[in-house]
């Protein structure tokens, strides 16, 4: 029976809903272990695991892969509230759920729902998966007893990706967002932005705003006056060749 069938109307906006696929999560050394211990076949200790790193790594992405091939309710961080966890494990009595992930785990308000659902978790022996911007153990929490849960919770990191894969990660963005950049303007780009996620999925943003606005291609004069902050001081002075404007 379909989750949202037996969890009810009150659960449904939390029922997990696919948007990323194995298949379009691009591998590197940068969410190796990330990858070997959420989709691999060792076991996580107390059947918890988190993962951890800075916006845009890819988090959300191998997270959402993870609650699809599990059949895992797919919760969100800043929305959970004690009310829902109480739901959801009363609905896990009739349903037989035996899967949730958090994403935006510290981004909950409410450190007594956060703790309510790694008890229900591990005394219904539900598989739990979370994802935050910080490991566990240095999430700013006050209560000891989720101090405590926290600080045994297996974290791997998802470090910064490497060249070849913010590439990647920019070009899908903006496919995305059906954002048109020329090749010359996209490289001139790449060159220039900083090495991470976080100010991919920013460039990204403002080009879709630029584009909007205008109605045009982006070109080098529209990333920099959109970008100005992101790319070097003398970005704006440098002379490129014909075609690269």
């Amino acid at each position: 029976m379909p989750i949202r069938d037996t969890i009810g109307q009150l659960v449904l906006p939390f029922a997990h809903k696919p948007r990323f696929t194995r298949a379009g999560f691009v591998a590197a050394p940068s969410n190796a272990a990330a990858r070997a211990w959420l989709l691999g076949r060792t076991a996580w200790p107390d059947r918890r695991l988190a993962l951890w790193g800075a916006r845009g790594c890819g988090k959300t992405h191998l997270l959402e892969i993870w609650a699809s091939e599990h059949d895992a309710v797919l919760l969100s961080g800043p929305d959970l509230t004690r009310d829902d966890v109480a739901r959801l494990f009363g609905a896990q009595r009739r349903s037989g759920i035996m899967a949730i992930a958090l994403d935006d785990a510290q981004g909950c308000a409410d450190e007594r729902a956060v703790l309510h659902l790694l008890n229900g978790a591990r005394e219904h022996g539900m598989a739990l998966a979370l994802a935050g911007r910080a490991a566990p153990a240095r999430w700013p929490v006050t209560l000891a007893d989720l101090q405590s849960r926290l600080r045994a919770t297996m974290a791997v990191e998802m470090r910064q990706p490497e060249d070849t894969l913010l590439r990647i990660v920019l070009l899908r963005l903006l496919a995305e967002r059906q954002i048109v950049v020329a090749h010359p303007v996209l490289e001139w780009l790449l060159r220039r932005l900083p090495r991470t996620a976080a100010a991919m999925v920013e460039v990204a943003r403002r080009l879709d705003h630029a584009a909007l606005a205008t109605g045009r291609p982006v070109t080098r004069a529209m990333a920099i006056a959109e970008l100005g902050d992101l790319l070097p001081p003398d970005a704006a002075c440098e002379t490129l060749p014909a075609g690269e404007a």
